[in-house]
């Protein structure tokens, strides 16, 4: 059996790339995500920024219950298995390798397994996670206007996100555990002269405080060994993101297709990768703006350029 498509990870970008190849014209497409479709976004408490979806208090899941349903009317197949690797074959197919050690080949693989945000490591993370604890600034921003909020971390994100919380929010709390910053010197400037932004530096998150309603605060370990409480019904975690790319890991070590320095899939606009017939969508690729409508947009144009790559193939 060999597939026109196999696409790896059932996010918006999966989903929607399934969703185009079959209604495209492919014939056998299916999806591998080992657990439930759907993505990170299922853990978002609340969506307000997905275009047509204005309906009050949408869940992340509520947003993405009927796209499972909608792609399986043209044809999808979903299999809920876990693929370890894609790699290439002499003939330019590929060969999708999956946990339980059985295999299957595809003309053309679309790969959408996303990015896993890094946790911070202080108390009540997870627990409030989703209430209050967020990874994500142009998501839950919204909710906090004219609040105060807590940014943790140092990076390019952490100041470009503080920046942006400012805008909205009444107050932003910059916590970081060094007293100097890994980002552009024009950002760094930027935040220093910021009105609501104060910077609480060479201080380490020690524990996010809460009732039932969600997050309260979060005390930090300053540097002389003091905690400070800081009033604050959101905090904003930004210590980096883990992305999901070891299917693409090779036996030898090396990647199937060229990646950034921090393991980012490089693409061009089309999607496409150093490899012909593979793609990367999503959070995954490089320069992700990692908002679920572009993860969409990324499937749905990865999906095209496999129908036409596809239909190239049967016609040599």
């Amino acid at each position: 059996m060999m597939l026109d498509c196999a696409i790896i990870g059932g996010g918006p970008a999966g989903l929607t790339a399934g969703l185009y190849a079959t209604r495209g014209g492919l014939d056998n497409v299916t999806m591998f995500e080992k657990g439930m479709p759907g993505g990170q976004i299922t853990q978002s408490s609340e969506i307000e920024n997905y275009p047509g979806a204005t309906g009050h208090n949408l869940s992340g899941m509520d947003l993405m219950i009927p796209w499972p349903e909608q792609c399986q009317r043209f044809g999808l197949k979903h299999e809920m298995s876990e693929v370890t690797r894609v790699s290439q074959n002499s003939d330019k197919t590929f060969t999708i390798s999956k946990s339980d050690g059985s295999s299957i080949m595809a003309k053309s693989v679309i790969v959408g397994t996303g990015s896993t945000p890094k946790r911070a490591g202080f108390e009540g993370e997870d627990k409030y996670f989703g209430r209050g604890v967020s990874t994500c600034a142009t998501c839950d921003g919204f909710f906090y206007k004219g609040k105060e909020v807590v940014v943790i971390g140092g990076g390019d994100t952490a100041l470009e996100e503080a920046l942006y919380l400012s805008k909205i929010c009444s107050k932003v709390t910059l916590v970081h555990r060094r007293d100097t910053f890994r980002s552009a010197p024009s950002t760094i400037d930027r935040v220093k002269n910021t009105d609501n932004i104060e910077l609480v530096l060479n201080a380490v998150p020690k524990e996010v405080t809460g009732d039932p309603m969600g997050v309260t605060g979060l005390d930090v370990i300053l540097s002389d060994g003091t905690i400070r409480h800081i009033d604050a019904p959101g905090v904003f975690t930004f210590v980096g993101n883990d992305v999901n790319n070891q299917v693409l890991l090779q036996e030898d070590g090396s990647f199937l297709c060229d990646m950034t320095p921090s393991g980012q899939v490089k693409v061009d606009i089309n999607m496409r990768t150093s490899v012909a017939g593979l793609y990367a969508t999503g959070d995954m690729r490089e320069d992700a703006p990692k908002q679920v409508v572009c993860a969409a947009g990324d499937g749905a144009v990865a999906a095209l350029q496999a129908i036409t790559y596809v239909d190239e193939l049967s016609h040599h």
